[in-house]
């Protein structure tokens, strides 16, 4: 690899490529977040009729966001190329490392540092921390021109482990680790069941839908035009999915989150030092070992992104729907949102200190083609 710089990637020129929706992204995702919150103060039967449909122990609604939300990222990605993935260890060891070592362990110790008081959202935070991404990291990881079949592949290999080791690590965050320490401990009992159906539905039903598409439509028509004429009208539906399911969520939560502004101060702040510090460190980690920007940018969205949908559904069946660590895991998404947001415009400034990154012709004529609302 060279080691020459490679050239500073010219903003305005992929800026100018992209259409109004993504040029406004955090517009439209702080417009959505407010409505929701309105509309949960204003109207709050919306929210108790969208509670009453459930699908994996999630609002039905909430559901269909998150099913429209990934099938064009699935859609997009190219599933023949995805083994190649598999052969990179050092990218899936240190993903492994990352998501089920450092981060959980991060969170427990900010969980225990700034709410030592409170019991329950500090548990709602260790819960928070032990689910894994596997939605919207696909929407920030596209956005930020990461490597979209390596996403694929750490989004696989992270619901796999969370089937098996979602409870292991709760009871050990909330029972064995405290105990050690001499600190206070929590019983909860997790439903390998449901956390098995929550994976498959939201993550089974959109990839195979997205592996069906790509393959018989390269089958019928070809690479060439499936790329250029499918997925332009097909991926737009992702940011308006994700853009519906921040709408819908808080909604649900619209209530709650105002009643307790300072709650949710208290929750926000080591959420705000997880996403940032989780998302740095792992850039910094791809950086040092010469993963390159596109797979760097994948390892530290799939590190600094959470399941908040598995975090939610788990609180609320495990400590009751209006319980502190049900809060929690309502506060989560109101963070995460925003700033890995914020994190994807952090991503590409970072692209400069890569060798052999895209060029910003190669960046723009990639825009161009698959512009980033086509997630």
């Amino acid at each position: 690899m060279s080691q020459s710089a490679p050239p500073v990637p010219d903003t305005s020129a992929v800026v100018a490529k992209l259409s109004l929706l993504d040029r406004f992204l955090p517009v439209w995702i702080l417009a959505a977040m407010g409505l929701g919150l309105a509309l949960g103060a204003v109207v709050p039967q919306v929210g108790v009729a969208m509670e009453s449909m459930e699908v994996a122990g999630v609002s039905l609604p909430i559901a269909i966001g998150l099913l429209v939300m990934m099938y064009p990222v699935l859609a997009k990605v190219r599933y023949n190329e995805t083994g190649r993935v598999l052969t990179d260890k050092k990218l899936v060891v240190t993903s492994l490392l990352i998501n089920w070592l450092l981060a959980p362990a991060f969170m427990f110790v900010l969980a225990w540092v700034f709410l030592p008081d409170l019991p329950e959202y500090r548990t709602g935070l260790i819960i928070v921390g032990l689910a894994r991404c596997i939605a919207m990291v696909l929407i920030w990881n596209d956005l930020a021109c990461g490597d979209r079949e390596a996403a694929a592949v750490l989004v696989a290999i992270n619901s796999v482990f969370q089937v098996f080791m979602f409870g292991v690590l709760g009871w050990f965050y909330l029972q064995v680790l405290p105990s050690w320490l001499g600190l206070e401990t929590t019983s909860a009992e997790f439903s390998i069941v449901a956390i098995t159906v929550s994976v498959l539905v939201f993550l089974g039903i959109p990839l195979v839908a997205g592996f069906l598409t790509r393959t018989l439509g390269e089958r019928v028509r070809g690479r060439e035009y499936y790329e250029s004429k499918v997925l332009p009208k097909i991926g737009p539906w992702a940011l308006y999915g994700l853009l519906f399911t921040i709408v819908v969520l808080f909604a649900l939560q619209g209530e709650q989150v105002l009643t307790n502004p300072l709650d949710v101060a208290r929750i926000a702040l080591p959420l705000l030092v997880y996403f940032v510090v989780i998302f740095g460190a792992s850039m910094v980690i791809g950086w040092l070992l010469r993963m390159g920007y596109e797979r760097t940018t994948t390892l530290s969205f799939t590190a600094a992104g959470n399941n908040f949908e598995l975090a939610i559904a788990v609180s609320i069946a495990t400590f009751g729907a209006t319980s502190g660590q049900a809060l929690a895991g309502v506060v989560g998404p109101l963070i995460e949102v925003p700033v890995l947001v914020a994190l994807v415009y952090v991503a590409l400034w970072t692209r400069r200190f890569f060798t052999g990154s895209k060029t910003p012709a190669d960046q723009v004529g990639a825009m161009a083609a698959t512009p980033p609302h086509s997630v």
